[in-house]
């Protein structure tokens, strides 16, 4: 009798291990499906209470070449056209925002690393847009990352339904498909920009060179995926631009030179994405740091304080 709870706990044990373990197949098979499932459809996006509604072409060509149309169906007309993850135009307000800016939760990702960064499970099955679905829970597993509510569909793995989930569980971002076809891929038509879709130029930091920033301080799992440099749209300045990834979660730092502009500093948050401003003086001269992403705003003020000029250190 008293081996009886031992062999309660043992099972427990091993029920939460192949658990996990069928969540990290299922989140490997979401990774997958984006980069061979080729589909077409039309998905709502809910952020803060607003709705909008997006159709959005997916083609997996051969040699693994990934092309994708998203395009606004109500309100502002706004589209984008990626290559390979990277946009090669833009319209409407993103084309004011950096070329990663998105309404669409492609990723390509590690599901074996973000295990060590989430806790996660598969909490039953659900139907979404007309499709079975598996439900997979990704709780954060510190206080830097947001949660995940992933509907995959149980033929392909590709996500009908994402949610974004708060500290206490409140609902920060929605995306749900209301229509999905994986029997049909794209045709080559889908796939071209419109007339107002605006090439996006940005050149990318050479591999074999350095950032100019550095940051002494990263939430756990985060690490530099990106350095790229644009011109400002209000002078000639290169502006810097770093993208962080934890292989699911990211977020942008931006560093543009003030020249004695009187800039206050500036915090806001819309849904899930925050918005940190502070000036950050170096040897060169004063530099305003925007952190933008998605992470909880205490998380996105400490990034932009840690900033530093690469070569030299900079002082608040």
């Amino acid at each position: 009798m008293r081996a009886l709870p031992v062999f309660i706990l043992l099972s427990g044990w091993l029920a939460q291990s192949v658990q996990a373990a069928d969540a990290q197949d299922w989140l490997q098979r979401l990774a997958d499906a984006e980069q061979r499932q080729s589909f077409q459809g039309t998905f709502v996006y809910e952020r803060n209470g607003s709705f909008s509604t997006h159709e959005v072409w997916h083609q997996v060509q051969e040699g693994g070449e990934v092309r994708e149309r998203l395009f606004q169906l109500d309100g502002p007309a706004q589209e984008v056209v990626r290559v390979n993850g990277r946009a090669q135009c833009v319209s409407g307000s993103l084309s004011d925002q950096m070329s990663d800016g998105q309404v669409w939760p492609a990723r390509t990702f590690d599901a074996k690393q973000l295990s060590e960064w989430y806790d996660l499970r598969l909490a039953g099955e659900s139907r979404v847009a007309g499709r079975p679905a598996m439900v997979l829970t990704l709780a954060p597993r510190d206080q830097h990352r947001y949660g995940f509510e992933l509907h995959l569909d149980r033929d392909t793995g590709l996500p009908l339904k994402s949610l974004l989930l708060g500290d206490k569980g409140q609902l920060l971002e929605r995306f749900q498909f209301t229509r999905i076809n994986t029997a049909t891929p794209p045709a080559d038509a889908d796939l071209q920009p419109s007339s107002s879709c605006k090439s996006v130029r940005v050149s990318e930091a050479q591999a074999d060179k350095p950032a100019h920033w550095r940051s002494e301080w990263l939430p756990p799992g985060f690490s530099l995926t990106s350095a790229q440099e644009r011109r400002s749209p209000a002078s000639s300045d290169p502006v810097s631009s770093l993208l962080y990834s934890d292989g699911l979660a990211r977020f942008s730092v931006f560093l543009e030179p003030l020249h004695g502009a009187v800039v206050e500093d500036a915090r806001s948050q819309l849904g899930p994405t925050v918005m940190v401003s502070k000036r950050l003086s170096t040897a060169d001269g004063d530099v305003m740091v925007t952190v933008v992403g998605e992470i909880p705003l205490g998380t996105a003020e400490r990034v932009a304080l840690s900033m530093r000029a690469a070569e030299a250190s900079a002082t608040q």
